[in-house]
């Protein structure tokens, strides 16, 4: 006869149920070996606790790793990794202002890297144009006074996007109106 074969997963609530035996010392010993253990764990707690003078900075460096590859090393460019470093701070700190300085900033270098290398990827371009939108519901939800700096950003995307093709800059002057930012 065979043995059933039951597998159960493991999930956060089993974690949860595991740290309420931790003293304190011993919480504070989990997040140092957390912290130690993997750089993208210190990203993420300087960004949660507010340390350094440019929290977005190391999420900005990697959003240009893989928006601005360095062609003659080899480097691919990935939207899906880029994209990964703005979840990553949302989850981290998710403070507005700094979401859309970061989405903006992936379009300032999408943008750039597909008009200077003449990128030809259909895929590409419907995630710029996508995080185009999203930088765009994400300024409006800021306050008025930090919205101009912003808008003045990505219209200088829409710009350099003429240079694309695809109907990049199309969809994006359409979003402007859309959003009401454009005449």
């Amino acid at each position: 006869m065979k043995a059933s074969k039951t597998k159960k997963t493991t999930s956060w609530s089993d974690v949860k149920a595991r740290l309420t035996h931790f003293d304190r010392d011993g919480l504070v010993g989990l997040v140092h070996d957390l912290y130690t253990a993997n750089k993208d764990n210190q990203v993420f707690l300087h960004a949660r606790f507010g340390l350094g003078e440019d929290v977005l900075a190391p999420y900005k460096v990697t959003i240009n790793r893989w928006l601005w590859p360095d062609m003659f090393r080899n480097q691919n460019a990935s939207v899906a990794e880029a994209k990964k470093s703005i979840a990553s701070y949302k989850k981290a700190i998710g403070h507005p202002e700094g979401l859309a300085e970061l989405m903006v900033f992936y379009c300032e270098r999408a943008s750039g890297f597909s008009a200077e290398v003449g990128l030809q990827d259909e895929g590409f371009f419907i995630a710029l144009v996508r995080m185009f939108e999203h930088a765009l519901q994400a300024i409006a939800r800021l306050p008025d006074a930090e919205r101009p700096l912003l808008m003045e950003r990505l219209d200088s995307v829409c710009q350099v996007s003429q240079n694309i093709g695809y109907g990049v800059e199309d969809a994006m002057r359409d979003l402007l109106v859309e959003y009401g930012t454009c005449d």
